[in-house]
């Protein structure tokens, strides 16, 4: 039987809430953005990139309506603290 080692936030909530900045194809209308309540949005080229605070269960339920709505999902990305800083 293999041994498992139990994670430090076993049976804990979710960390708080992370800023990630999501790149979907295309530009979206009103309609599709108001799938998206908590995020910002902005068009970046030929794509919309949607910026908000988000904890991993609401991260998931995003991507999640991204697939369903059939959305081109290109890039997810979590902002670190300190971007920018020397090490």
């Amino acid at each position: 039987m293999t041994r498992h080692l139990v994670a430090p936030n076993h049976g804990l909530m979710d960390p708080a809430p992370t800023r990630y900045t999501i790149r979907i194809h295309g530009h979206l209308g009103a309609i599709v953005l108001s799938a998206f309540p908590t995020m910002d949005a902005r068009q970046q080229g030929a794509d919309t990139v949607l910026t908000g605070q988000l904890d991993h269960s609401a991260l998931y339920g995003i991507l999640s309506d991204i697939e369903s709505l059939g959305l081109e999902l290109l890039e997810v990305r979590q902002e670190t603290r300190g971007k920018g800083r020397a090490p």
